[in-house]
């Protein structure tokens, strides 16, 4: 007989592998129960790991890969090539995604998070031990390019399901609260990375910064990545995880097939959370290039403020949750998309308007983010029917990425430079209107 979840009687807010279906209020199961905190701590250090990976390599992109690798350049265009490299990874991602799949096919799930992870690693710690064009020429940037792939290529692979397993089983009054727990690894990425650069720019001269100083924060990331692997290998091979997984048809499905019949909620799912994804990096990556090439702020004083914000934007993921429980998926992020269309219509008057109106545009923005993005991940997946929740949800936040951020930076910076910054405004302004649009046809957002 076929198995479903239904919640442990003597164990509230837990679930079992094997609980028969009809079974009545006294059946007790023969396998240990599970609670979808477990699974949430597993989502968040997951998430936490890969967003510091991320965030260390956005950082040097702006802070040190245009002078060690672009020498030839002036530093505008130093930083727009280092954005082009920077958007490899988010192209890569998909076919990651679709690489590591057919891997889990044959050889398992534990094996293609390890070989994902070790990949991750060991690209990152690759760009740590990277010689400069400075010592090695157009090769060194080829290489660095290489490496940005594989990082790409191993984040689209280090799916492993856990973010579907909680929102199939956490009761329906609290999927907005679950669905943002795993959210959170954003915010600490950002705020470890952000500490560990300022604290380097502010103690290191830039000449030691520039030599070594930078290539630190790849060592730690590298390191992370080991403890990530071993916490997370903990909770996908377990054997109630795996049962649990199988039942809940959580394994991969043919990418032909997924995209034949859920072409449709792959393209909404990724528009409808875009004005989240597109605030992402305008708020992180973008202004602290605009501030490095136009302003006389001190770096570290501003990853400062960023830092700041991003404490504002664990809060805002936090009030995402009881928010979307008591409003809606939809709802919420609708209003927030709303909130960002009318961000963007100050963009230019807060990033010109000196120290104040740039911390008011970080500040306001993370929170939003916020807001947002703890949501989002419920916006990506909520379509797609159990057999292809595990394939769709993966895909589609890889499309989200590429659409909304991966060219962010590069967009912004390249258009602001050269047409001024309305051009942003006009930017996040489109991804808020494209998510309102999805959004108006994914009423699935509130019943599933």
């Amino acid at each position: 007989m076929a198995s479903t979840h239904i919640h442990h009687p003597e164990h509230p807010g837990k679930f079992s592998a094997n609980t028969p279906v009809g079974g009545s209020d006294n059946a007790k199961s023969d396998h240990p129960v599970i609670a979808p905190g477990d699974i949430a701590i597993g989502v968040v250090i997951g998430r936490a790991s890969e967003y510091f990976d991320f965030f260390v390599y956005a950082i040097a992109s702006v802070l040190v890969f245009p002078t060690i690798f672009f020498p030839f350049e002036q530093r505008l265009e130093g930083t727009l090539y280092a954005f082009t490299i920077f958007s490899f990874a988010f192209i890569a991602r998909p076919f990651g995604t679709i690489i590591f799949m057919a891997i889990q096919k044959k050889l398992g799930r534990e094996v293609k998070l390890t070989l994902a992870l070790f990949m991750l690693g060991l690209s990152t710690a690759g760009i740590a031990f990277l010689p400069t064009y400075e010592h090695l020429g157009f090769t060194a940037i080829v290489l660095l390019a290489v490496l940005r792939i594989g990082q790409g290529l191993a984040l689209g692979g280090s799916w492993d399901g856990l973010p579907s397993l909680l929102a199939l089983n956490v009761p329906k009054n609290k999927r907005g609260w679950y669905a943002m727990l795993g959210q959170l690894g954003a915010p600490v990425g950002f705020i470890v990375a952000g500490l560990v650069f300022a604290y380097l720019i502010g103690n290191l001269t830039n000449e030691d910064f520039l030599d070594w100083g930078w290539r630190y924060p790849f060592y730690v990331a590298f390191a992370i990545n080991v403890v990530a692997l071993f916490a997370r290998l903990r909770l996908v091979a377990s054997e109630e995880y795996s049962s649990l997984l199988a039942e809940r048809e959580l394994e991969p499905t043919s990418v032909v097939d997924i995209t034949r019949t859920q072409g449709r909620n792959l393209i909404i799912g990724a528009l409808a959370a875009l004005a989240s994804y597109a605030l992402f990096h305008l708020v992180s990556v973008f202004p602290l290039s605009w501030i490095s090439l136009y302003s006389m702020r001190s770096m570290s004083d501003f990853l400062m403020v960023q830092v700041f914000g991003a404490v504002l934007m664990m809060v805002g993921i936090v009030l995402s949750g009881p928010i979307a429980d008591r409003f809606g998926r939809r709802t919420t992020l609708g209003a927030l998309a709303v909130l960002i269309a009318v961000l963007s219509g100050f963009v230019p008057t807060l990033i010109n308007g000196g120290d104040t109106g740039q911390d008011i545009f970080i500040l306001v923005g993370f929170a939003l983010l916020g807001l947002s993005y703890g949501q989002a991940a419920g916006a990506v997946t909520a379509n797609f029917p159990a057999k292809y929740r595990y394939t769709g949800a993966a895909l589609t936040s890889d499309l989200a990425w590429l659409v909304g951020a991966g060219f962010a930076p590069l967009v912004a910076l390249g258009l602001s430079a050269h047409f001024g910054l309305a051009y942003v405004s006009i930017y996040l302004l489109s991804g808020a209107v494209c998510s309102l649009a999805a959004l108006s046809v994914n009423r699935a957002l509130d019943v599933r």
